[in-house]
């Protein structure tokens, strides 16, 4: 995939200036009786989006990252959030846009 123009609201760079992207969504099972505190944790955590949540402790969240091991060490912080008992990648995606790539004309 190629992207020749964004706008790159504020604070976030033009979508030509990155190069790799990393996108990942998981579920955060979290300890209920904590999930206030965990919630406050994962919303610190650079790249970290919480979409949803549930009184019962399910929490689902998005990560985004410009480097995979950088993505990875994000998911072993998961684990280190007080209160979050597992985690379970549900999706993820990756894009290199320094690779080569050949255009084709549809």
């Amino acid at each position: 995939m190629r992207i020749i123009a964004s706008h790159g609201g504020i604070g976030l760079p033009k979508l030509e200036e990155v190069g790799r992207v990393n996108i990942s969504s998981a579920i955060v099972y979290v300890a209920p009786e904590r999930l206030e505190e965990a919630c406050g944790a994962l919303l610190l955590m650079p790249g970290v989006e919480i979409h949803a949540r549930s009184p019962e402790g399910k929490v689902v969240v998005t990560l985004e990252d410009d480097d995979a091991n950088t993505a990875a060490d994000k998911y072993v912080a998961l684990h280190g959030v007080p209160g979050v008992a597992s985690v379970a990648m549900v999706y993820q995606y990756s894009d290199d846009e320094s690779v080569d790539t050949e255009e084709v004309e549809a």
